[in-house]
């Protein structure tokens, strides 16, 4: 039996006949391409992150209303039913993960989505469910 190693871009090394698979035929030129771009162990932490700020319903309505409008934290907080303070709370985490961006007018503070990939995103996200 041919022994060969397959490491993958995660670490992982994999001898063939660790492999269970019917047959023993790994593919081993498509296995490296794609080892070879799936994202690093790091990115994926990152990744797995950002998609756990968006597993929150209350985040996600702060998220589609921002993608309406810019809005206040007041304005927020009616749409969404909340208290003002929980609102900010939810901010705070948008704005770590890089999703929402603000603007200061005198006193105000007003919240918008952080770029196109966001509204992107949101957006892809309905589609899917749509289908």
């Amino acid at each position: 039996m041919n022994n060969c190693s397959i490491k993958s871009n995660w670490g992982t090394v994999m001898e063939k006949e660790d492999i269970a698979c019917e047959f023993l035929h790994a593919h081993i030129e498509t296995v490296e391409r794609v080892s070879s771009s799936t994202p690093k162990h790091e990115k994926l932490n990152i990744i797995s992150e950002l998609f756990k700020v968006f597993g929150d319903t209350t985040r996600l309505k702060i998220l589609y209303a921002l993608f309406e409008s810019e809005l206040c934290v007041c304005d927020i907080a009616l749409i969404v039913g909340m208290s003002s303070s929980a609102v900010s709370h939810q901010l705070r985490i948008l704005k770590q993960a890089r999703l929402v961006d603000y603007r200061r007018e005198g006193k105000a503070v007003f919240y918008s989505l952080a770029d196109e990939h966001v509204r992107t995103m949101l957006g892809q996200a309905s589609e899917h469910i749509d289908e």
